[in-house]
């Protein structure tokens, strides 16, 4: 396997419960979404979301579409949704809000391993390819998510 550390930060000019709200409801995110192209509950978790299973089905720029369950594993409304990936990709992902004033802080990090024998071949000479295939793909997210929320978006550096 070939491990990946990516971290996504985007900053919009709306309420910390607005962007939380579209965050935490992954199934709708196919509509304002373009990188994601279905997302299927799996398994109800409690009330607060925790044991959730889903399973996610991504596209890209570059030719390959990858499917993971994820399972939600803590969620600290309206500041923290974490969650623990089993399939193509393996690893967790963190979302992260803060209010800023009028602005919404948001952090993704996402620190998984690809388990598809042609990613884990290819990882040597395709790591850069991976990683801006990712970024574009998240860019799409954040372009989505201010059209959705109807506000300006700001795309930062990662790590």
């Amino acid at each position: 396997m070939s491990d990946y550390a990516f971290v996504t930060r985007w900053s919009f000019q709306a309420p910390v419960e607005a962007v939380w709200q579209l965050l935490s409801e992954p199934e709708d995110w196919p509509r304002w979404w373009p990188g994601v192209e279905k997302v299927e509950l799996l398994e109800r978790g409690s009330d607060g979301d925790v044991g959730t299973l889903r399973r996610f089905t991504w596209k890209s720029r570059l030719p390959y579409r990858l499917a993971f369950d994820m399972r939600t594993t803590l969620v600290d409304r309206p500041h923290r949704l974490e969650g623990r990936a089993e399939g193509e990709l393996q690893g967790t992902g963190i979302w992260q809000l803060q209010a800023d004033g009028d602005w919404t802080r948001v952090r993704y990090d996402w620190r998984v391993a690809t388990t598809k024998a042609w990613m884990n071949l290819l990882a040597p000479l395709a790591r850069p390819f991976f990683a801006w295939n990712h970024d574009i793909v998240m860019g799409w997210g954040a372009e989505g998510l201010a059209r959705r929320l109807g506000c300006a978006v700001r795309l930062e550096p990662g790590e």
